[in-house]
C-alpha cells in the first residue's frame, strides 16, 4: 500500500511539473516597458533618454529616466533632486510621478532619476510628449520637455497580473 501511495504521489508531482512547464508565463502589465525620448533640459543639456515603466498594481506604477546625453552640471548627492514627471494621458487626466530618488552623480555624469512612484489606471496611455520632467536642484528648477512622441509608443497600462 505504501508503494502505491508513493507511486501516486510521484505521478501527481510529475503531472504538476509538466503542467507548470506548459503554463503560459505572466506578462508585464504595462507595454512597452521602456521607451526612448529626445529631451531638452536647459542647464542639463539635452538628447536621447530612456524611460522605464514598471506597473506594481492596477493603480500604481513607477517610471525611471536614464540618459547618457543629459548630464548634471554639478556633483549631486543621492536623493537630492526633487523630481516631478508629468506624463500626458490620451485616455484621461495627466499622470504625475514624483519623488526624490536618484543615485549620487558626479559633475558631468549621466542623469538617472527614479524610479518615481505615481498613480495609474487600467487603460491609461502615457506619453512624455507634451508632458515634462521638472527637477529641483539646489533650489533651481530645471525642466525637460520633448518635441516628439516617445518610441516605440506610449506606455499602456492593463490589468495587473
Amino acid at each position: 500500500m505504501k508503494r502505491i501511495a508513493t507511486g501516486a504521489a510521484l505521478a501527481a508531482g510529475a503531472l504538476a511539473a509538466t503542467a507548470l512547464a506548459f503554463a503560459p508565463t505572466a506578462s508585464a502589465a504595462v507595454t512597452p516597458t521602456s521607451a526612448t525620448i529626445t529631451a531638452s533640459c536647459g542647464l542639463f543639456g539635452g538628447g536621447t533618454a530612456t524611460l522605464t515603466a514598471v506597473q506594481t498594481s492596477n493603480t500604481t506604477a513607477t517610471i525611471e529616466l536614464t540618459s547618457s546625453a543629459i548630464t548634471t552640471p554639478l556633483a549631486l548627492s543621492a536623493n537630492s533632486i526633487t523630481s516631478t514627471l508629468t506624463m500626458k494621458n490620451s485616455t484621461g487626466s495627466d499622470r504625475v510621478f514624483s519623488g526624490t530618488v536618484n543615485p549620487a552623480m558626479a559633475a558631468g555624469a549621466p542623469v538617472d532619476i527614479g524610479p518615481l512612484p505615481g498613480t495609474v489606471a487600467v487603460g491609461d496611455s502615457l506619453d512624455f510628449y507634451k508632458g515634462s520632467l521638472k527637477m529641483v536642484v539646489f533650489g533651481i528648477t530645471v525642466t525637460c520637455t520633448s518635441s516628439a512622441a516617445q518610441s516605440p509608443g506610449p506606455f499602456v497600462f492593463t490589468t495587473y497580473p
